[in-house]
């Protein structure tokens, strides 16, 4: 049972990337690997005509489908595949695989262990950080303070995009999501909603594990890193607030 996985992967605007072949990448490590598995790609709206190129990607393989969302960012894109999910376990990755598909093999054995949300880090011991800029590095460390400080102690890393949740309490936590509902976007956004949803976890005392993975800075010129930092800043505030009136209950 602990190897029925759905595996999701939110896309926008992927052209570079399909260009680099990460959606082999995934194909070719599923290949080998004995895992009752579905992939479930989901675009965010792209304007880049990469959305067309991957659905016909997936429409050659097998165990995959293609979602097509409005332009609302990646946590409307991660939930439209979550209640798509048919396997007790979803996986959340990146369409760039800065975490690499196999380092799955480090999170599934926490399945057995009572863990609901098994997570990636980049911060704990035994993690590998390779390419970064030392200013998103810094960004990372700054945003990570204002976390523990305000809204979630005891995770060290709430941002990396490498996540396993059991599909039911994923679905759950998603409809509890205040801050990040989902809702129109003009620019890529990727946004502070894991903080949302570990945040409510924590509250309903889910069982949380945080494991060292391995990832590579992948450069991008969707995201904005003053814009975005600015804007998640004002969400863990928000987070934090609708909290305090009840908003979690």
């Amino acid at each position: 049972m602990k190897n029925s996985l759905s595996i999701v992967i939110p896309a926008y605007n992927e052209l570079e990337n399909l260009n680099a072949h990460k959606l082999e990448q995934i194909v070719d490590y599923l290949k080998q690997k004995k895992l009752d598995w579905e992939v479930i790609v989901v675009d965010d709206g792209s304007t880049d005509g990469s959305n067309f190129l991957i659905k016909q990607f997936v429409a050659k393989q097998s165990n995959w489908q293609f979602i097509q969302n409005q332009h609302q960012g990646k946590a409307a894109a991660i939930m439209s595949g979550i209640f798509t999910a048919k396997n007790p376990f979803t996986l959340f990755t990146d369409f760039d695989q800065a975490t690499p598909i196999s380092e799955v093999e480090k999170l599934l054995p926490f399945l057995t262990k009572d863990y609901q949300i098994v997570i990636g880090s980049r911060e704990i011991k035994g993690s590998l950080r390779q390419k970064e800029p030392g200013y998103r590095h810094l960004m990372g460390k700054v945003f990570n303070l204002l976390v523990q400080l305000v809204t979630l102690r005891g995770i060290h890393d709430t941002q990396c995009g490498f996540k396993i949740f059991h599909t039911h309490t994923g679905q759950q936590l998603f409809k509890s999501l205040k801050v990040y509902q989902p809702r129109p976007e003009k620019h890529a956004f990727t946004g502070a909603f894991d903080v949302e949803l570990l945040f409510i976890a924590y509250k309903r005392k889910i069982k949380i594990a945080e494991v060292p993975i391995s990832w590579s800075h992948e450069s991008t010129t969707r995201v904005n890193p003053i814009r975005d930092s600015i804007r998640m800043f004002f969400h863990v505030l928000q987070i934090r607030l609708t909290d305090i009136l009840g908003g979690y209950q």
